[in-house]
C-alpha cells in the first residue's frame, strides 16, 4: 500500500509502497482511509519543534475516515464494515501496541493512529463508529480540529453566554472554535486572518464581526466594537509567536488568553498582568 513517510526532520515526505504485518496484535483494528485531515500538529512534527525526532522513518496522521476491514482479537466497540471516525484523543476500546511497517527491509514505525496512509492498523480505542451515510469527507475534520476547538471553548475558555471572544487565525481550528463559541451565545465573536476568504467564510460558522488582521487600524476597530475594553477571551491558533504576543497584550487583566498553536520560537510577554 501507499504511504507517505517521514524520513528525514524538516524535508519532504516520501511516498512509497509499504507492507503491513501478517497478523493484528490484540486490540488492533485494519481500516481502509478515506480521508484525512492535515492538522498544525503533522507540521510540527515534520519540522520536529519538540526536538530530535528519535522515531524516524515513521508515518504520520492522527485525523481521518475510513471502513473498517479487519479486527484482532479482544476489539469489541468496531467490527467488521464499520465506518469510523480515526482520531489522536483516546475513546473507548482497547490501547494496543503500535504497529510497524516493512518497506524494502527497513522497519517504519508509526502510532495508535496514522491517516498518510492508503489503509492504516489503528489502535481501536482510536476509532468511533459514525452513521454509514454521514459525509466522510466531514467526518475526518471530527478527528481532531473540531473537537479540538469545542473543547477548547468549553473546557479550557468555559465560555459563557454573552462574552466576547476573539479569535486569530481562521483556518479548521479557529472556524471551529467560532462555532462552538456562537453554539454558547457568545458576542460578540471577533475573528481575525490576512486571507479575505477565509474572513468570509468566518460569517457561516458564528463570527460577528471579520477584520484581516494587518489592518492599520485593527485595535481602534476592536476597541470600538468592545466599548473600548479588550475582549474576555482570545483564542489563538496560528502558532506564529509575535500574534502569541499579541493575542496576551490585548487581553484584559480579567480576560482569558488561550493558546491553541504551537510556537516555532520563544514568545515574550509582559507578565505583571498576570499578578491580577
Amino acid at each position: 500500500m501507499k504511504a507517505a513517510i517521514l524520513v528525514k526532520s524538516n524535508e519532504p515526505l516520501v511516498l512509497a509502497d509499504i507492507k503491513t504485518p501478517n497478523e493484528l496484535h490484540y486490540g488492533q483494528v485494519l481500516v481502509k482511509i478515506f480521508y484525512s485531515g492535515l492538522c498544525g500538529a503533522q507540521l510540527n512534527e515534520i519540522e520536529a519543534i519538540k526536538g530530535p525526532d528519535k522515531f524516524l522513518p515513521h508515518l504520520l496522521g492522527h485525523e481521518g475516515s475510513g471502513v473498517v476491514e479487519e479486527i484482532g482479537e479482544g476489539v469489541s466497540t468496531v467490527k467488521v464494515g464499520d465506518y469510523v471516525v480515526l482520531h489522536w484523543r483516546p475513546s473507548e476500546g482497547i490501547q494496543s501496541q503500535t504497529p510497524k511497517y516493512n518497506w524494502n527491509g527497513k522497519v517504519v514505525n508509526a502510532g495508535w493512529v496514522t491517516t498518510f496512509n492508503e489503509k492504516a492498523i489503528i489502535s481501536e480505542n482510536r476509532l468511533t463508529v459514525i452513521p454509514k451515510e454521514f459525509d466522510l469527507r466531514i467526518a475526518a475534520l471530527f478527528g481532531c480540529s473540531i473537537t479540538s476547538g469545542f473543547g477548547a471553548v468549553n473546557n479550557d475558555a468555559k465560555v459563557k453566554i454573552g462574552q466576547s471572544v476573539l479569535i486569530y487565525g481562521l483556518g479548521g481550528m479557529g472556524l471551529s472554535i467560532a462555532y462552538a463559541a456562537s453554539l454558547v451565545s457568545a458576542y460578540p465573536i471577533i475573528g481575525l486572518d490576512i486571507h479575505q476568504d477565509k474572513l468570509k467564510m468566518g460569517e457561516k460558522f458564528g463570527i460577528t464581526h471579520a477584520f484581516n488582521s494587518q489592518d492599520e487600524n485593527l485595535k481602534i476597530k476592536i476597541k470600538k466594537i468592545l466599548d473600548n475594553e479588550g475582549p474576555e477571551i482570545v483564542f489563538e491558533t496560528t502558532g506564529n509567536s509575535k500574534i502569541m504576543e499579541n493575542a496576551f497584550e490585548i487581553t484584559p487583566n480579567d480576560g482569558k488568553t488561550i493558546f491553541v498553536g504551537v510556537p516555532n520560537e520563544k514568545i515574550s510577554i509582559y507578565s505583571l498582568p498576570l499578578a491580577f
